[in-house]
């Protein structure tokens, strides 16, 4: 997410960004009343003018000027719109972070629906998502913790604080990112200074230049970010990690649990630790929504999130959009907690004994865009 307006989730934000909601929507207006049209048009507006890559942006505006031109929205409302422009925007070029946020009427939200099996796929909207689940000691030396967002939440930071200095005398710590969408920076930075010995150069974010200029990019001010340089017509700041007093955890064994529902924010984090050779990524490929940016609000109750910016690997210039993170472990998500404990010498049985017991209850796999063709 980063701070937003990003907040939107991204700071990532993440792909279906989750991390923090967007606007808090009008009830009594429909598309209907405040025009699908009108709704577009601004979409498209703020897409032409901000969205990080100009040219692209461009098409995207183009895209949905010609879908109103041609009435394609007229009479649509709620979900079918959502679906109708998101669908017009990924024809284009798809982006993990773009989709039109709804009136939660329109969504069905006021009937959540009931948890699914671990790992399987919900219908419809949930209850949002506890931060920080099942934090403690899931073995003798190893510590355990799943974050399923990364929130603008002073509360949530503490809580991650206080995770790392409760088990300062772990041998490993296995973080699972496995149902995490998305966020912001604060809980990174009072986890990474545990875990490097040394100043260290974690990812580097550039925001369009046109938006940093008039003072829109969610990560300016940001204490954990450096200035850098970067590519024609962006502002690039890398993120670092500067170690605390404490050097307990130094050496400690890291591992990451990843899935194709880890995004965003997740996939920041899991950059870091894969790029830096900090941590060991087990799982499968994350979601590959790459982009952080700002929410706005187009009127009705709708939203929208735009991206004007990407997180990269500083040595290669390569950000993880559409293909995600790769595992340095490959397996399936569900399995990803027993592998990663038999890596550290639990035995087997063991093993998938405490993954069952830590399984996590949100999906584990990518969703697939709305609208998609």
């Amino acid at each position: 997410m980063i701070r937003s307006s990003l907040v939107m989730p991204a700071l990532l934000l993440a792909a279906g960004m989750a991390a923090t909601p967007l606007l808090t929507p009008s009830p009594a207006l429909a598309a209907d009343e405040a025009g699908a049209d009108a709704i577009a048009g601004k979409y498209a507006a703020l897409l032409e003018r901000d969205y990080l890559y100009p040219e692209t942006g461009k098409k995207y505006a183009d895209a949905i000027r010609a879908a109103i031109a041609a009435g394609r929205y007229k009479g649509l409302s709620g979900e079918a719109l959502g679906a109708a422009i998101d669908s017009d925007v990924n024809a284009v070029s798809p982006d993990g972070h773009l989709r039109l946020r709804v009136p939660e009427a329109a969504a069905g939200a006021a009937a959540p629906a009931p948890a699914p099996a671990p790992g399987s796929a919900a219908p419809g909207r949930r209850p949002p998502k506890v931060p920080v689940e099942q934090a403690g000691w899931i073995a003798p030396g190893i510590a355990f913790v799943r974050f399923n967002v990364f929130p603008m939440d002073d509360a949530v930071t503490a809580q991650a604080a206080k995770f790392m200095a409760d088990h300062a005398d772990a041998k490993a710590i296995i973080f699972d990112i496995r149902t995490h969408n998305g966020g912001g920076l604060d809980q990174m930075d009072v986890i990474f200074p545990w875990l490097f010995g040394k100043e260290t150069r974690l990812v580097t974010m550039a925001t369009r230049a046109s938006v940093d200029a008039e003072g829109g990019s969610p990560i300016a001010g940001i204490a954990s970010m450096r200035m850098a340089k970067g590519d024609a017509g962006m502002v690039a700041r890398e993120h670092w990690a500067t170690p605390n007093a404490d050097a307990r955890l130094r050496d400690a064994k890291i591992y990451v649990l990843t899935s194709g529902a880890s995004a965003s924010a997740a996939e920041h984090f899991a950059l870091a630790m894969k790029h830096t050779g900090r941590g060991t990524l087990v799982g499968a490929p994350t979601a590959g929504a790459n982009h952080f940016g700002r929410g706005e609000d187009l009127g009705g109750g709708y939203g929208a999130f735009i991206p004007v910016g990407r997180t990269y690997d500083p040595v290669t210039g390569k950000d993880w959009e559409g293909e995600g993170v790769l595992p340095d472990i490959a397996v399936a998500p569900a399995d990803a907690l027993a592998r990663a404990l038999t890596e550290l010498g639990v035995a087997p049985a063991e093993a998938k004994t405490l993954s069952d017991a830590h399984m996590p209850s949100w999906p584990m796999e990518r969703r697939k865009p709305r609208g998609a063709r």
